[in-house]
């Protein structure tokens, strides 16, 4: 009997000891990971910040089909949240608490599992870069109870080890999941219309094809920082008027616009000038999506020309920007209008 007493004493002595050493371990964690995504930050931002789109990219989707996913009326914004049930994975549910546009979005997650229910904080950060590109960090921070120090004794890893490589999969699936977004576009020929025309303020330059992209991006704000500057109303979307383009050359005259309601006298040195779009009949094509798309756009044009066997008009062609990277950050969204005059 004395024995098992020494036994019994010993092993409470073990246990005693080791719950003192549990309690003593150090319980707070924190791991990140860090992804440059070429994607501007707002589309990142908004993408992140919407629980619905989580179910695309997420890194716990891939491996687990038992996942039943809850969205309550709100989705997106502060206050926000949704929840999950997993046989394999444990319930839990995720609540924004705090969204900085375009730069921040801190939550919290509340994972319930055989050990118990914990909450950690989690934060993202968005840097933008140069361009299109945006250095995302996606982390989580917090304490573990009791019980999970004692679960992670047992394992071979680590909170931090376990979680890393899952939160750089969730990047990589963000990455990819952004540029399939970007990528979808649609063109339509929208058939003969007429344009109203009306007066505008512009800049031109001579350039190569390849280079209108960049020229444009220098053209078109000196037109809005002068008519800013001499209060000149604006009335319609920028344009771009290709005054010639030669595609064997490899070279275009072009003028970057954007309509105002009066004929507007310059001064002989301004680079900005004004001039006027006569109202004119034209084929009208719209593309919904990424600039890169628009070649093939203008050929649907030409081609609906020649079906149709109309005739081009000797007036230049031109593209009206309805809804440009300044008002929707996806390139999916951009709607550009083309107008090929026609006899």
């Amino acid at each position: 009997m004395k024995i098992i007493k020494y036994l019994f004493f010993l092993l409470l002595l073990v246990i005693i000891g080791g719950v003192i050493y549990i309690a003593t371990i150090n319980g707070n964690f924190q791991v990140e990971e860090s992804k440059v995504i070429d994607a501007p930050d707002e589309l990142i931002f908004n993408t992140i910040n919407e629980y619905k789109t989580w179910e695309a990219w997420g890194p716990w989707m891939d491996n687990s089909d038992d996942f039943i996913m809850s969205y309550p009326d709100q989705t997106s914004g502060e206050g926000a949240s949704y929840s999950w049930k997993s046989e394999s994975k444990g319930d839990g549910s995720m609540k924004t608490l705090k969204t900085a546009p375009f730069s921040s979005i801190d939550q919290s997650v509340t994972f319930i599992t055989p050990v118990g229910e914990s909450t950690s904080d989690i934060y993202w950060k968005l840097e933008k870069i140069t361009g299109n590109k945006t250095k995302v960090t996606w982390g989580m921070k917090g304490e573990q109870s009791f019980m999970e120090k004692a679960f992670w004794l047992t394992q071979d890893s680590t909170v931090s080890s376990t979680l890393r490589p899952m939160y750089k999969k969730g990047l990589k699936n963000l990455s990819e999941y952004l540029k399939d977004q970007m990528k979808v576009y649609s063109i339509n020929v929208d058939g003969i219309t007429e344009h109203g025309g009306g007066f505008y303020m512009y800049n031109a330059t001579a350039s190569s094809i390849a280079s209108i992209p960049q020229k444009m991006a220098q053209m078109l704000p000196a037109v809005k920082a002068y008519m800013r500057q001499n209060n000149l109303p604006q009335t319609g979307m920028p344009f771009t008027l290709y005054n010639e383009f030669n595609e064997e050359q490899g070279t275009a005259i072009f003028s970057t616009a954007i309509p105002t309601r009066d004929k507007v006298v310059t001064p002989k040195e301004s680079a900005v000038l004004c001039d006027f779009l006569p109202r004119q009949k034209a084929v009208k094509i719209s593309l919904t999506g990424d600039y890169i798309n628009l070649k093939e756009a203008w050929n649907a044009g030409y081609t609906y020309i020649a079906e149709n066997n109309l005739e081009t008009e000797t007036s230049p062609a031109f593209e009206v920007y309805k809804i440009d990277p300044e008002l929707q950050p996806n390139p999916a969204e951009w709607v550009t209008e083309i107008y090929i005059p026609i006899k």
